[in-house]
Parts: structure tokens; C-alpha cells; sequence
């Protein structure tokens, strides 16, 4: 009984840990030298991220939404020092794409430039030292991924300018979203009239993927 308990246990353990794989391990692609250095340089700082970046959990979700659906062009609002685009940056070297990110803070900007080459991943990133409320108004595009972890009042202005440049089956990630007004950490103010309003678009479908650190996932029709 206590050996097939044991076995009950390890088998429950290596489900648990396939599940936690970025999605290329799940897939049989085979891990290259650049997943190799990415991964190195994640587990060296994984108990150092400070100053505004996500958990590893958002991180790996944000992966697995880029290379699930085979996203290319991509724009991030909130730098910070990386951690979240180092996931987005690294999945997109798998689907031949490239991020553009933007920090408005240049000691954040510079340990973010410092921290994509050491992962290896700078010829996937266009780091942008800039004014996100000016920047959305002036980018091209289009976009088929846009990570929204900004100024929270202003997530709304955000979507609403990016919007028309994200492409049809694009998608928007928003973090620390709440679903109501004055709710998660004191965010519900702008956070959650982000939400309603992307709800309330005829053209998107929005749900919350993330509970914990409530990021919230919408994709535009095709």
C-alpha cells in the first residue's frame, strides 16, 4: 500500500510539472541553445524580480498565448525591467516575430535592455524608452498581441487607441484587471471600467485567464 502510494505521488508530481512547461516542451520541440540560455537566465533571476513585473505564472501564460496562437507582432505597454517580455520576447523567437516594448522610466528601460541581452533575446525586442499615452497614438501597427501592464487609469485610453490597430484574431492581454470597479489591490477604478468596456465590445471576446494576478484575455473577432 505505501509503494503504490509513492507511486500515486510521483506520477501526480510529473503531471503537475508537465503542465507547468511552457508549451514547446509539451509539443516535442526540441529545446535549442537559446532555450537553454533563456532558461538559465529565468531560473538565476527568479527570486529577484522586483519593480512592477509580473509572476512567473503570468509569464509562462503570456508565452503559451503567444506561440499557441502563432503570434508575430507584438507591443507591450510597461517594460519594467523585463520579466514579462523575456516570456513574450522568447516565444515569439519560435514564431519568427518580434516585440516592441515600451518603458517609460529609463532606469527600468536600461536594466530591461541589460537583461534581454543576457538572456539572449535582444534581436526579438525593440525596446522603446517612451511616453506610452503619446506612443499608442503615434505606432503604426498592426499588432496581433498587445500587453497592457501600465498606468492602470489609463488601460481604457490604451485599448481605445490600439484597438483599430490590432488585427482580427489579435489578441489583448490587460494585467491586475478587475472585474468591478474599486476591486483588485485598489486597481478597480481604471482596471475595472477597462473592463467593462472591453466586455462590452461586440467584436472581442473577453474572459479572465488568471485568477491570482487577474489578467484578463481578450481576442478580436475575425
Amino acid at each position: 500500500m505505501f509503494r503504490y502510494f509513492q507511486n500515486a505521488l510521483l506520477i501526480a508530481a510529473l503531471l503537475l510539472a508537465m503542465l507547468c512547461l511552457p508549451v514547446f516542451a509539451q509539443t516535442g520541440q526540441k529545446e535549442t541553445a537559446l532555450d537553454a540560455k533563456v532558461k538559465a537566465f529565468l531560473d538565476k533571476m527568479k527570486y529577484q524580480w522586483e519593480d512592477l513585473n509580473v509572476p512567473e505564472a503570468d509569464g509562462q501564460l503570456l508565452f503559451d498565448l503567444v506561440l499557441k496562437n502563432n503570434f508575430k507582432k507584438a507591443l507591450e505597454l510597461g517594460t519594467s525591467t523585463g520579466h514579462s517580455g523575456i516570456w513574450i520576447a522568447w516565444a515569439l523567437s519560435k514564431t519568427g516575430g518580434k516585440l516592441v516594448t515600451v518603458e517609460i522610466d529609463e532606469g527600468r528601460h536600461k536594466q530591461a535592455l541589460a537583461n534581454f541581452k543576457e538572456a539572449g533575446l535582444s534581436d526579438f525586442v525593440e525596446a522603446k524608452l517612451a511616453d506610452a499615452h503619446q506612443l499608442v497614438e503615434e505606432i503604426k501597427g498592426p499588432f496581433d498581441f498587445v500587453f497592457i501592464d501600465a498606468d492602470k487609469e489609463w488601460y481604457t485610453n490604451y485599448a481605445k487607441a490600439l484597438i483599430p490597430k490590432l488585427e482580427p484574431g489579435g489578441c489583448i492581454a490587460a494585467h491586475n484587471v478587475s472585474e468591478r470597479r474599486g476591486g483588485y489591490g485598489g486597481y478597480g477604478g481604471g482596471t475595472g471600467a477597462y473592463y467593462e468596456y472591453i466586455k462590452s465590445l461586440p467584436g472581442f471576446e473577453t474572459s479572465m485567464a488568471a485568477a491570482r494576478s487577474s489578467l484578463a484575455v481578450s481576442y478580436k473577432k475575425k
